[in-house]
């Protein structure tokens, strides 16, 4: 059994900058445990930029961005998270670049800031169209500076508790093989999130399967709006790949077949710089009614040419690289074939405003959190924002309560059925094919439960989901050995988006409205009197979902009508 005072469970930002603030702030021991390096985390693949109202944010304020950040939610954020969010925002900012990461600067040498969807005014800070990964770099040096001890290459299985606090982990050691039991007073989920249940078409990378999620519900802790998921509007259209948001920022323009800058028909204030739900069923509208690009017409163009090469190559010099490199296309001199790509998970496991969730010690941050600072729809440039103030946060509460909290003793019970559950998996009849399951779950999501939904079509889905659920059962891992067993690793993934499938299509179909990302055909209208509320999802001891709902906490902003 290994042992230590808090386990941090992710290696993105969210993980690195609470392992460095809890690191800092104790003597306790604390680990990070973590199924791929930490350089290889999704954080990395955050290009565009980080939100924050800096000293030298002219009219810019705190409060501002709140009311964006209420806005873009379309009024479904708890305002007194996002409240904290914001006013800690210029810290975060400092803090990381005090500590080495290389923002972009503007001639004057303060850091810069470019135009994002949804803001009023110019606030997201960046680092050319590589933000996240500088940031995930820079955290991880300071991580090893600071000897936090890392388990890398450790797969997160169960979350042990005794119904009012944590106890312990039990998880797979990748490289060497094996069910471990890890004793611990604390435990901060940073796993990311769960894009990954859309196969097919997400900008999310492989590993985004929400396992700490998965993990929370079957430990039954409550999931929040799940519904909730963001369809980034640029997508590579071959491969689903992120355009980063900053190409607009620059002054990018969306053309549909006529060249026509369509945005002036669904946001003609901010047009391209609207928030990701509106631009997004903007180009799904352009591609269903027959104004999209290509043979098929089934992607928009993103037109970046005017720019110039000297500044595509200076501020987006990743986009033009995959663009070349996935599209054939270079952008400095032909628009790229964009269309939207399911991209972000709003909700994740349920926890109170310091990311405290109804187990004591046991805390969440980042993606997988749903705390809730983007309600329905997420602005672009805040989920850096998030991952950090929460990180740090949950941190500083985490070594709070370790400081006081009892010694554990973790039933060795858990750690059992985990073996039992893995020689299941080896031993069963393999009627089913993982790939054929995983690519049909995916075709079940985009169809279904994709950037338009529909009564009877969410229906057909969540019965398919049932189906796959069931056929579930009989996939088999082939492999039986033990060190760097892979194909044991995607089946665990697998079943962790099966899992959290339902709680998605359940949530969705019982909010009979449109809100932020979640947009209903039959129902096309936002509904405050009647859904102004999270949904709540639960796993029941018979294995079914139960829906409940909770109220948004509203401070100073009341819902007001959305328009850009």
């Amino acid at each position: 059994m290994l042992e230590y005072d808090i386990v941090i469970v992710g290696g993105g930002g969210a993980g690195l900058y609470a392992a460095l603030w809890a690191a800092e702030n104790t003597i306790l021991k604390v680990a990070v445990m973590t199924k791929v390096y930490p350089t290889r985390s999704h954080t990395g693949a955050a290009e565009g930029g980080i939100n924050a109202v800096l000293t030298h944010s002219v009219g810019d304020s705190p409060e501002a961005h709140a009311y964006d950040t209420v806005k873009g939610s379309d009024f479904l954020a708890d305002q007194d998270a996002v409240d904290i969010m914001c006013k800690m925002g210029a810290a975060v900012i400092y803090d990381i670049a005090h500590r080495g990461v290389p923002f972009s600067r503007r001639p004057d040498g303060r850091i810069a800031q470019r135009p994002f969807g949804g803001a009023s005014y110019p606030r997201t800070c960046y680092a050319a169209d590589k933000t996240g990964f500088y940031i995930l770099q820079t955290l991880y040096e300071q991580c090893l500076k600071n000897n936090v001890t890392f388990l890398n290459e450790w797969f997160l299985l169960s979350i042990i508790h005794n119904g009012e606090r944590v106890e312990g982990l039990t998880a797979w050691d990748i490289r060497n093989g094996g069910v471990h039991l890890i004793k611990t007073k604390a435990v901060i989920l940073a796993t990311g999130g769960h894009g990954r249940v859309y196969w097919n078409r997400t900008s999310n990378a492989l590993g985004n399967t929400g396992d700490g999620t998965a993990a929370a519900l079957r430990a039954g802790l409550p999931l929040k709006d799940m519904e909730f998921i963001q369809f980034h509007p640029t997508g590579l259209a071959k491969t689903g790949i992120l355009v980063t948001e900053g190409a607009r920022g620059e002054g990018g323009f969306l053309r549909n077949k006529d060249g026509e800058r369509f945005m002036k028909r669904y946001a003609p204030e901010r047009m391209e710089l609207a928030p990701r739900d509106i631009v997004s069923r903007a180009i799904q509208t352009e591609i269903d009614e027959g104004r999209g690009c290509g043979p098929n017409g089934d992607y928009v163009y993103l037109d970046l040419t005017h720019l110039g090469e000297e500044k595509i190559n200076e501020r987006l010099p990743q986009t033009r690289e995959h663009a070349i490199l996935y599209e054939g296309v270079d952008p400095v001199r032909e628009p790229i074939p964009v269309a939207p790509t399911a991209h972000y998970s709003m909700g994740g496991i349920d926890t109170d405003k310091m990311g405290r969730t109804e187990i004591k010690g046991l805390y969440a941050a980042g993606e997988c959190a749903c705390i809730s600072v983007h309600g329905a729809n997420r602005l672009g440039g805040n989920s850096l924002l998030d991952i950090l103030v929460f990180g740090r946060l949950t941190a500083l509460e985490a070594v709070k309560y370790a400081d006081d909290a009892p010694e554990t003793n973790p039933s060795l019970a858990k750690q059992k059925d985990d073996e039992k559950r893995i020689l299941e998996l080896m031993e069963n009849d393999g009627k089913e094919s993982l790939a054929d399951l995983r690519r049909e779950l995916g075709n079940v999501m985009i169809k279904h439960f994709g950037v338009f939904r529909e009564e009877s079509s969410m229906r057909q889905g969540i019965e398919k989901l049932h189906e796959i659920r069931e056929r579930a059962k009989h996939v088999k891992v082939h492999d039986t050995s033990k060190k760097f067993n892979t194909d044991l690793i995607s089946v665990l993934e697998f079943l962790n988006l099966v899992d959290l499938s339902l709680p998605i299509a359940i949530a969705a179909i019982e909010r009979k409205e449109s809100r932020g990302a979640h947009a209903r055909k039959d129902y096309p209208n936002r509904d405050d009197k009647n859904f102004l509320k999270h949904s709540i999802v639960r796993l029941k001891e018979d294995g079914d979902y139960e829906l409940s709902w909770k109220p948004v906490t509203i401070t100073k902003f009341p819902p007001e009508e959305r328009k850009y």
